[in-house]
């Protein structure tokens, strides 16, 4: 068949491969630049996502896991394995049993595809491998492991892998509307397709709805902010918030340090930046879990993506990670979905559209 696949993004692009890899003529179209917005703007992670085991999404963080393993398998060059410590400090946080039994269901849920087994750090090891974690307090630690990548090197080595399996990448092309017989239209262009996969990410449900459908799934958009600190880390650390129960990371990141994120709600023409209040949040955020406060001239560049998640809750930091598929005819839409899980998506859409 003759395939559109509209959206340049980490999802966009393996759902194209996946789909050029089951022998379908296959057309990527980026209004952009490939890799140009959220997939770039990550936590530069590929993990499966221990706080969703609180959500119940074990389907996802198993999946997840699994896909983790092939991205690191594929291309070490631009992916590695990354220890992170989960400190616990005395009356602050979720409790060392919460904890325990989180980190024993991920590394069930890996099962083969696990990189190494947790443990539980005493106060003194935990310091010996993060020097600078605030130790007022400190019970210990759970040490764990999951990947970490360049996520704009990362996809861009996907669509190169795309256009090996015959994908035409096409940048800079905008598209306007879609039909429900596969006609895709856009400045200079009219072109009728067997099958169109809407992969616009934060701006799926803005396709659908300029051409006229109804979807019955909606988007939340929720940014999340991050810091880049010029103050080098050997070992990643995630903690809980305080005075919230929200999760975020302080993670090493090219000789820097790299602290996110934020989830903020975001509209989709609202400039997509940290804003002051997030610089605050993420520098309070830091002082909580390292022994040196972090000063404002350490902070070197901020970044912000949006992510498109399914709404499920009020609450977005409790918003499902989950993707889902939506058909009107010839169009196939993806809502939703995270980076590591992009290649499973793939294969999902190629299924579907045959």
């Amino acid at each position: 068949m003759r395939i559109a696949v509209v959206g340049g993004g980490i999802n966009g692009v393996m759902c194209a491969a996946s789909l050029g890899n089951a022998g379908h003529d296959v057309v990527l179209l980026e209004r952009s630049t490939l890799m140009s917005a959220t997939s770039s703007a990550s936590t530069k992670l590929l993990h499966g996502g221990l706080r969703y085991l609180e959500h119940g999404s074990f389907r996802l963080v198993r999946e997840a896991l699994h896909e983790r393993r092939w991205w690191l398998d594929q291309a070490p060059q631009f992916c590695h394995p990354l220890q992170l410590l989960l400190p616990v400090w005395r009356g602050q946080g979720r409790s060392r049993h919460l904890i325990r039994a989180g980190l024993w269901m991920y590394d069930l849920l890996a099962g083969s595809a696990r990189l190494q087994p947790h443990r539980w750090l005493d106060r003194s090891e935990a310091l010996a491998v993060l020097p600078g974690l605030r130790a007022d307090g400190l019970v210990g630690a759970f040490s764990f492991w999951d990947g970490q990548m360049d996520d704009l090197a990362l996809g861009l080595w996907a669509a190169e892998r795309a256009r090996s399996l015959g994908v035409s990448i096409h940048e800079h092309t905008s598209v306007d509307r879609v039909t429900t017989d596969g006609v895709l239209e856009g400045p200079g262009l009219h072109e009728r397709y067997d099958r169109i996969v809407n992969c616009a990410g934060p701006w799926a449900e803005d396709l659908l709805r300029r051409s006229g459908l109804t979807p019955r799934h909606t988007l939340d958009l929720v940014r999340g902010s991050h810091l880049v600190v010029d103050r080098p880390l050997g070992t990643g650390v995630l903690a809980q918030v305080p005075g919230g129960s929200r999760i975020a990371f302080v993670l090493p990141w090219k000789g820097k340090s790299l602290v996110g994120t934020t989830e903020i709600r975001q509209g989709l023409g609202d400039p997509i930046t940290c804003s002051d209040d997030e610089r605050s949040y993420l520098r309070q955020f830091h002082d909580s879990v390292m022994e040196q406060s972090l000063r404002e001239e350490e902070v070197a560049s901020t970044f912000a993506g949006v992510r498109p998640l399914i709404r499920s809750s009020e609450d977005p930091g409790r918003a499902t990670r989950e993707y889902a598929l939506e058909r009107h005819g010839a169009l196939l839409t993806v809502f939703g979905g995270k980076w590591t899980t992009a290649r499973a998506l793939g294969e999902l859409v190629a299924s579907r559209v045959a």
